[in-house]
């Protein structure tokens, strides 16, 4: 049985009629940009995390960039965030021309809270948190540094769709939460979209701003902004897979929880779940020491896998000019050697829960 590592088109199949529907609908309206399935989807998703204002936008890694632009950090500013996320997460600083400070993650994945103080200087504006594979990070102690530091508090929520920490969702702790809805995410577009939170007016009606070409009347421009809105088709399709949310994230739960209970094998160590917390399960991330061997063995098997990431941020070559280099971050490059994500997608049948698991209890 070939079984890929996420099956898109299985999530379209569940609910086909009505993204056909509103597809219809919304091309049949006229209007493609900055219409009434964005006001609506953004009062709807605001509604659904809880938060005060939703600002819809062309993509996740403009949610991040456009967050530090608004709230004015950029040369001369450092941030702080983990050193094993997505590349796009440091992206969204040094876009603005800050420098990222990384911090070594802990058994979750997440930030390492008990490291964090010690990196701060004169020169740290903010911290970034990012939930990664869809576990909330331990906010409570980081609301107290950004607190006591005056730092701005910025969320990547771009994995962590639905996941709460102490009945909160993620995005609405800090000053910021940024969105992805990329087509893989578990609230999932049907191309590139993204957006931000907040509950503070003035930022959300700047953010409405400069991503207009930052206008705030036609041909009246207050600021140089930029083209990042959220189109009408994708907002409009966001809106179909949002009312479906809670059934989705459920779905994720229960085959998670299956995994959970029935790998067993030395060779891997499971992911762990953050008490006082719900993990929203984008990924389902292993640990092994031979993920090389692990890999090939499922690829033979034909159960595809993915490293989510192979290579850190600090080592790439987009940042060799931080002048890091490996060992500096012996954690985040452990983590990089052992990781691996094997399939989970909503729609993914009892029998290939089965394969994957019993192929991996088998793996010697």
């Amino acid at each position: 049985m070939k079984i890929m590592p996420n099956r898109l088109d299985r999530g379209f199949y569940m609910y086909q009629e009505e993204f056909e529907k509103k597809a219809i609908e919304t091309l049949r309206s006229g209007w493609y940009v900055l219409g009434r399935e964005v006001r609506s989807f953004e009062e709807e998703f605001a509604q659904y995390t809880g938060a005060r204002y939703c600002v819809g936008l062309a993509s996740g890694l403009d949610a991040l960039w456009i967050a530090f632009r608004i709230l004015g950090i950029g040369a001369g500013d450092e941030v702080i965030v983990q050193g094993n996320t997505y590349i796009a997460s440091v992206m969204g600083i040094t876009i603005n021309g800050a420098t990222p400070v990384f911090v070594e993650p802990d058994a979750w994945h997440t930030i390492d809270v008990s490291k964090i103080e010690e990196k701060i200087t004169n020169r740290t504006k903010a911290i970034l948190i990012v939930h990664l594979y869809g576990q909330a990070s331990d906010m409570a102690p980081v609301q107290k540094l950004a607190q006591t530091y005056h730092l701005k508090l910025v969320e990547d929520c771009a994995q962590s769709h639905g996941a709460c920490y102490q009945g909160q969702m993620t995005g609405t702790f800090g000053d910021i939460g940024c969105f992805s809805f990329y087509p893989s995410k578990n609230l999932g577009a049907f191309g590139d979209a993204g957006a931000i939170l907040t509950n503070d007016p003035r930022i959300a009606e700047d953010v409405r701003i400069f991503r207009n070409y930052g206008s705030e009347k036609r041909y009246y421009n207050k600021v140089v902004g930029a083209n990042s809105r959220l189109d009408e088709l994708q907002a409009g399709l966001l809106r179909v897979r949002l009312k479906h949310m809670h059934a989705l994230l459920e779905e994720r739960q229960r085959i998670c929880g299956r995994y959970l209970k029935e790998l067993c094998n030395d060779a891997i160590q499971l992911p762990q779940v953050r008490k006082q917390t719900t993990h929203a399960w984008h990924q389902f991330v292993l640990r092994c020491p031979r993920r090389d061997a692990l890999m090939q063995y499922l690829d033979e098997l034909e159960i595809g896998s993915i490293i989510h990431y192979p290579i850190p941020p600090h080592l790439s070559e987009a940042y060799a000019y931080l002048g890091l280099k490996q060992g500096d971050l012996p954690i985040t490059e452990q983590y990089a050697k052992e990781v691996l994500s094997i399939p989970l997608y909503c729609g993914m049948t009892e029998e290939e829960q089965s394969c994957v698991i019993d192929a991996i209890n088998q793996f010697q």
